[in-house]
Parts: structure tokens; sequence; C-alpha cells
């Protein structure tokens, strides 16, 4: 017996999402390395999760490795940037204001009725895998404010706690030398 067909939407309860999530992004990294291995080639996973906890897989030495490569050959891609370059070489490496360009201008009178339907849909793509991109920058940027706010109210807890103790020390003293001043008026 075979398994059920899936039908690929949001999954709406929130403890079966968080398993499907688990599942899967358990599946996505074992392949991940299973192609590494393979195939002999680098392989770099990033994944945030709905929270943003950020969960990554890298075969080479360092992520920071794989993605100055990446950054590179964007780089080097750049030359082009007609409808075609989006389906060949530079449709993975676009930047996001390259891409923003691109569909602007190719949305432009008169060559709208030139664009096919397949077109629109590939630029959709490419413009919704770049505002996830963007979210989830942005969301690692909030994660790490967040972080930094919390190191630094650790820090200022415990000055608050050591100038607490110098305070609470210089009251014992006075209290001591009130006392020690009232049994020399009281010997004298």
């Amino acid at each position: 017996m075979g398994r059920k067909k899936l039908e690929i939407k949001r999954i709406e309860e929130n403890s079966a999402r968080m398993v499907c999530f688990s599942k899967r992004r358990s599946g996505l990294i074992k392949k991940a390395n299973e192609l590494s291995v393979l195939c002999d080639v680098d392989v770099a996973a990033i994944i945030f999760s709905k929270r943003g906890k950020l969960y990554q897989y890298c075969s080479a030495d360092s992520m920071a490795h794989v993605l100055q490569e990446y950054q590179s050959r964007v780089e080097s891609d750049k030359d082009g940037c007609d409808i075609e370059g989006l389906y060949s070489k530079n449709g993975d490496y676009l930047t996001y204001g390259e891409l923003l360009k691109t569909v602007g201008s190719e949305l432009k009178e008169p060559r709208v009725e030139q664009i096919s339907v397949g077109d629109l849909g590939h630029m959709q793509k490419q413009l919704e895998t770049a505002l996830m991109e963007i979210r989830s920058t942005k969301t690692k940027l909030m994660t790490d404010a967040q972080s930094s706010l919390q190191e630094k109210e650790k820090m200022l807890e415990e000055e608050k706690k050591h100038f607490n103790e110098i305070v609470e020390g210089n009251i014992c003293a006075k209290k001591k030398k009130v006392v020690i001043d009232l049994n020399i008026a009281a010997h004298g």
C-alpha cells in the first residue's frame, strides 16, 4: 500500500504544522547532506522558522565561505537583465534592486503584450523569493537587536547589583560609626 498524496497547502493546526516543519526540515537537511556526499558539491541550506529561529546546514568548511562564493558569482553574472536572463544563468542570482528594475522595465508599454503568462509567473516567483529573503533578513536583524538589548539589560542589572552592594556597604559603615560614636559618648 502506497502513501496518500498530500495536498500542498498551509497546515491550519499549529501543533501539526510544527511537527511537519520539524520533520521536513530534518528531511531537507538529510537530502542536502546526501547531495553533497554523492555528488561531491558544496551545499548550504538556511531555514528560518516562523518564530525566527535559524537552522542551517553547510557541507563546506564554513557557511561564510559558501555565501562568499555565492556573492562573487552574483557579482560576475550581473551582465544582462533581459527576460531570457531571468530564466537562464541570472535567474537565481539577481539582486533585489535588479529584480525590481527588470520587472518594472518588462511591464512598461509597449512590451506588455509580448510577455507570456509563464514569464509573468516566473517574475512573480522571483519577487516572492526576494520578499521571503528580505523578511528573513529583517527577522535576523530584529533577533540580533533583541539579543543585543538582552545583553545590555543583563549588564545593567549587574551594574545595579554592584552599586546596591556599594550603597549597602556604606549604610552599614555609617550605622557602625553611629554605634561607635554613641558608645564613646556614653563612656565619656
